[in-house]
């Protein structure tokens, strides 16, 4: 054992026998144990498996009736190691049935003398009936299947499918397409009064396989509207038969360009492949208004392929118009397409495949290389939603064209946004009805870092520490854990779920890890993970792997509590060694001394006099390290430190000198590990202090600022009324 003498005056005490709740603490008790499909470096096991399911779809849009109907064939191959007697299949628009779950568990009530009812009615009682009519379900040999729907979800019972081996049955079904505006869903159709037209968006369309994994065998989470959704990879081929006069866009490639192409706009699509600098249209805006005024009565089918997604998404409009770009990404080289009406313009023309380019360039440089042949945004009001290769966004100007830039920038961010969801969820492929953050919060986090990159002069600050302030200081009563599943949720969903795990791996990064560890350990979980199904402890365990950084404290206060960063800087002490001694019996003791409120009487004297404990050996020390004329010139600074908020932090110190200069220097969260609550730190100095300040830039998300610095800052009231405002 070594036997350690400090210098008196450096001996910061700390009371370790203060309040503890365990911050530190490792997540073994929170996490699953590792096995043989989930390692503890977060990687997939050697034993890993998930399923597949290839699709065949035909489909029919019926603009007159709204009406789409279709049939399907599935091929799921059981790559589990158990045999299976059934399917559970994801019915998504029986949330929009009569007597859904939804309706039935939301909460309302009446106001008395109120101008309008709040009550939310179901769908149908404004004359809509949505849900799936299934026609049949059968076996490949045409055999009737029995199949049970439970609201969102339909189990089909099969003679028994054996590890490694593979069924075919089909699906026969149809619904009636929602209108958007009337009923706030992902997917459904706009209608424009003007010219008596539609853009149909259309997802969640068809039955789909529900994820059975390793972890928890089948989903078994309702579709209950927030909550998106958890897939199944596989390969598709899909025929949309629609009006002949419109035209499409989905997830996949166009096999048949010239049975629903010009040749014009074939040659225009195939230049476009190759035009790197700016987009080319394929259907001009002056061909879409002689397109709205079309009212063909035949019909086209168009034809698609996509290989490893895991959905499938499509919309289709007389009133589009299509422009398209090749974009590189290191190894690839995606089309990036975008589909509007005129109503979008020129809003959309000057940004949209812009915000693709950037938006896939970014993102590969952070995670893997763009696999997929297409990008693509299509303009829809209202809406912000995500699918593979393809996403629905907002963003019109009003009538008479003119773009503020509030519009701009919330028309690039959403593009940025949805497109970047083809890496997380699309590829990266988590499960979103259980864990939001999951893929809104890493899409959000990369978002603000592609925009801030992309589009400097847009003063980017959405998603930032500094952003969520106000939300972390909130009511504790209205908030949940940011891992909370997301129905779960009593406020402030898009807070909890977008931006408060974008801000944390913002100060992961920034603050806690550093810029070069943390952009390779996230790379690594992206690359491991891409085309699988990870988990919330994957991504943990992924990230302190490959850094070599023990995050759980992190992940614990960020992730797992509601705590926020409040850090007190609460005294200051100035001190410089004096040339007296004294008797250590007489000497005041240094807590007696009152505390500093400025820097304008001078520093305390310290006189160094050896404890008796110490005895000769102290002596020694100070003698052959010549410890005193090392420090006799030097400023001391004694900063004692409060956890206000209860989640323990990094401090950032900013030191102003009396000179003007200005030095920086981060604590490590660590420091709180032996007192969560208090700790004090003695530094030295060269210089002369003339201000102190911790995290200057709001860059761990400290909710108080008012107690940040010394001398402490005069706010006036509106300043202090300003801080108190959600």
């Amino acid at each position: 054992m070594r036997n350690i003498i400090l210098p008196i005056c450096l001996i910061a005490v700390q009371n370790v026998f203060a309040q503890w709740g365990g911050k530190f603490e490792q997540l073994e008790n929170k996490l699953p144990a590792p096995n043989s499909y989930r390692s503890a470096s977060g990687a997939p096991g050697e034993e890993y498996w998930q399923q597949r399911a290839d699709y065949a779809i035909d489909a029919e849009l019926k603009e007159e009736t709204q009406v789409l109907s279709g049939k399907e064939t599935i091929t799921y191959y059981n790559n589990s190691p158990e045999t299976l007697t059934f399917l559970w299949l994801q019915l998504d628009q029986n949330i929009l049935a009569p007597d859904n779950m939804t309706d039935q568990t939301k909460t309302s009530h009446m106001v008395e003398e109120a101008p309008t009812l709040f009550f939310p009615f179901s769908k149908q009682t404004f004359g809509y009936e949505g849900g799936y009519k299934i026609i049949s379900v059968k076996n490949n040999a045409g055999e009737n299947l029995p199949y049970t729907i439970n609201h969102t979800m339909m189990r089909i019972h099969i003679p028994p499918l054996e590890s490694k081996q593979s069924l075919v049955f089909k699906i026969e079904w149809s619904y009636r397409v929602n209108d958007r505006m009337k009923y706030d869903e992902r997917s459904g159709f706009d209608y424009f009064p003007e010219d008596n037209n539609y853009i149909f968006a259309i997802a969640q369309w068809f039955p789909r396989l529900c994820v059975f994994d390793d972890y928890e065998g089948w989903q078994n989470k309702q579709f209950l509207g927030r909550g998106e959704f958890a897939l199944v990879f596989g390969n598709y081929d899909v025929n949309l038969t629609l009006p002949s006069d419109y035209v499409a866009a989905a997830t996949g490639v166009l096999q048949n360009p010239s049975a629903v192409l010009s040749r014009e706009q074939q040659e225009r699509l195939e230049k476009a492949r190759l035009s790197f600098d700016a987009p080319v249209f394929i259907v001009t805006e002056e061909e879409a208004r002689k397109n709205e005024k079309s009212r063909s009565k035949r019909k086209s089918t168009w034809r698609y392929h996509a290989d490893h997604v895991r959905d499938f998404a499509f919309a289709a409009s007389r009133k589009f118009i299509w422009d398209a770009m090749a974009v590189k990404t290191g190894s690839t080289t995606p089309l990036a397409q975008s589909f509007y009406p005129k109503e979008g313009n020129p809003l959309w023309a000057q940004e949209s495949t812009k915000a693709i380019r950037n938006a896939l360039e970014v993102y590969s440089q952070r995670t893997f290389d763009y696999p997929y042949p297409t990008a693509i945004s299509v303009n829809c009001a209202d809406q912000g939603m995500e699918y593979p290769m393809i996403c629905f966004n907002h963003g019109r100007p009003p009538k008479d064209g003119q773009i503020s830039d509030r519009l701009r920038e919330s028309t690039v961010a959403v593009i940025v946004h949805e497109v970047g969801h083809n890496f997380f969820p699309m590829i990266v492929n988590s499960d979103e009805r259980q864990w939001t953050w999951m893929d809104e919060g890493l899409n959000s986090f990369l978002e603000k870092e592609t925009i801030q990159e992309r589009y400097p002069a847009l003063g980017y600050v959405s998603n930032t520490p500094a952003y969520i302030v106000s939300f972390m200081k909130g009511n504790k009563n209205m908030m949940r854990p940011i891992m909370t599943n997301s129905e779960n949720h009593a406020g402030n969903f898009s807070s909890n779920g977008y931006s408060k795990p974008s801000a944390a791996l913002t100060v992961l990064r920034e603050t806690v890890m550093g810029k070069e560890l943390f952009d390779k350990a996230f790379k690594s979980y992206a690359q491991l993970w891409a085309f699988k199904h990870p988990r919330p402890a994957d991504f943990f365990r992924t990230m302190e792997n490959a850094s070599a950084v023990d995050l759980d404290w992190f992940w614990r206060g960020w992730f797992y509590t509601t705590d926020h960063v409040d850090i007190n800087l609460s005294e200051v002490k100035w001190y410089k060694v004096g040339d007296k001694k004294t008797d250590f019996e007489k000497k005041v003791a240094l807590k007696d001394k009152k505390p500093m409120t400025d820097f304008t009487r001078g520093p305390m004297p310290l006189t160094v006099t050896p404890s008796p404990a110490a005895g000769g050996e102290f002596r020694s020390l100070i003698k052959d390290a010549d410890y005193l004329q090392k420090i006799k010139n030097k400023n001391l600074y004694e900063l004692t430190f409060k956890n206000e908020g209860g989640l323990v932090s990094p401090i950032i110190i900013e030191w102003t000198y009396t000179d003007g200069s200005k030095e920086r220097e981060i604590i490590p969260a660590e420091v709180w590990r032996n007192n969560e609550n208090s700790v004090q730190k003695v530094f030295a100095k060269d210089k002369q202090a003339q201000r102190i300040a911790i995290d200057p830039d709001n860059a761990t998300a400290d909710t108080e600022t008012s107690n940040n610095s010394f001398p402490r800052n005069s706010k006036s009231a509106f300043d202090q009324f300003k801080e108190k405002q959600p």
